[in-house]
């Protein structure tokens, strides 16, 4: 017998009971899109390798250790996407859409990476993100903060905090860059080994270390604000001082960093405690050099993105993901043959917005409302002569619909044939 092949580790089937969650959270992605005018770009799963190299940093841990990549035709190297932004900004470098002007985008589909799966963690992911070109005052800072606020508020998601920091321009970061590093040198013998190897390269993701032992020894560590140059402390003050007139929440972390090298000045993230080891559920900030090293004009830029599985997790765990099928209306025709008026009353309801199942393959009264039951309709409207019509006349038979609630203790009845569109449009939708 030939082995059953199963789903490559770590890439997860979204089953038909799964997806009307997907479904609602991504509608609701979109039109906040569209609240605050940004447009949905679609870039390739599949770039050149040395887009992300270049963009992300090789020395970060997606390039050196988690892209799926491979040689193409044994030629040019070509890797899965593992984020987003890196595409985008090529996509618009590549047709001008950024050149001397200023742009809103979303996005949303899947990224790839070579991870250890685990809950909340998976080898194809995806990502709903936003990013704005052009602005450089923290007035859009802001308004990228404020679209993640909006999704928890339209999602009735709780218990989501915010963290900010900034990591300055180049200068300022590389004068703390030095003093971070004279100062873990003298704790070099108590540096865990991922920390001793970034010393030299990347210390700044040595503040993102979630070894305990680490973390105390960053209690003393300098701090980036003490860096700044004064137009950057402006910039997050400014950015502060507005969170605070919106009336939003937030957290000062000087420890906050991104795994990405492309990030400079304002960072932020969104967390929860509700998933356990995963408790990142939106992070982004500013990449003001970005689009000028990828060949680009120098464009200011910032953004986010998110885990949607994180974010579904999240909208099931706090019981918001409320059946969206609730409106369903199953049609059932109890005649011996396949009536064509079941099938013409099935399209009017269409035709008027409704979700109509019609049963197929015929069986007792019985067999097809426990089907009913099944679809997680709301409603069955039951046509043809049946048991439940036993005490009406032939010819009222084929003028009435039986109504069976299927959801709510409401007792059985029936509507005139005529006034069934009218009825549904009053009641269902």
């Amino acid at each position: 017998m030939t082995d059953r092949i199963q789903a490559v580790r770590g890439m997860n089937d979204l089953l038909p009971d799964e997806i009307d969650i997907w479904q609602h959270v991504e509608s609701v992605l979109r039109e906040i899109g569209w609240q605050y005018g940004y447009q949905e770009i679609r870039t390739p799963m599949l770039e050149k390798t040395a887009l992300f190299k270049q963009s992300i940093g090789d020395q970060t841990d997606i390039v050196e250790k988690e892209m799926y990549t491979f040689t193409d035709g044994g030629k040019e190297s070509l890797s899965l996407r593992p984020e987003a932004t890196a595409s985008t900004v090529r996509a618009c470098i590549q047709h001008g859409i950024v050149h001397n002007q200023q742009q809103r985008i979303w996005y949303m589909g899947p990224m790839f990476r070579r991870e250890r799966p685990q809950k909340g963690r998976y080898r194809q992911f995806h990502q709903f993100g936003i990013e704005a070109f052009g602005w450089a005052g923290p007035d859009i800072d802001t308004e990228v903060i404020r679209v993640g606020e909006r999704i928890w508020k339209n999602l009735n998601v709780e218990g989501i905090t915010l963290q900010i920091n900034t990591l300055g321009s180049t200068k300022s970061r590389q004068a703390y860059r030095i003093a971070l590093q004279n100062f873990l040198k003298d704790h070099l013998g108590q540096l865990d080994d991922d920390s001793v190897r970034r010393l030299e390269n990347n210390p700044l993701r040595i503040l993102d270390s979630k070894i305990p032992e680490t973390q105390e020894i960053l209690v003393n560590a300098p701090h980036i604000l003490e860096y700044l140059e004064p137009s950057e402390r402006s910039h997050f003050d400014g950015l502060c001082e507005s969170l605070e007139d919106s009336a939003i929440g937030y957290t000062i972390n000087s420890k906050l960093v991104r795994g990405l090298d492309y990030y400079t000045g304002t960072v932020f993230e969104w967390n929860t405690e509700q998933l356990g080891a995963q408790s990142a559920v939106c992070a982004g900030g500013r990449y003001d050099s970005l689009v000028e090293h990828r060949g680009g004009k120098p464009t200011p830029a910032i953004g986010f993105a998110m885990g949607m599985e994180r974010l579904i997790e999240l909208v099931a765990n706090q019981g918001n993901n409320e059946n969206r099928q609730r409106n369903v209306i199953y049609l059932i025709d109890v005649t011996e043959s396949a009536n064509a008026s079941s099938g013409i009353i099935a399209e009017q309801l269409r035709d008027n917005g409704h979700r109509v199942i019609s049963h197929c393959g015929g069986g007792k009264l019985k067999s097809q409302l426990k089907r009913a039951d099944q679809s997680a309709a709301v409603i069955a409207l039951i046509m043809g002569q049946s048991e439940c019509l036993a005490e009406c006349l032939a010819e009222r038979q084929a003028n009435v619909v039986q109504v069976k609630h299927l959801r709510d203790n409401i007792d059985q009845h029936e509507i005139p044939i005529d006034d069934l569109v009218a009825w549904c449009n009053a009641n269902i939708l």
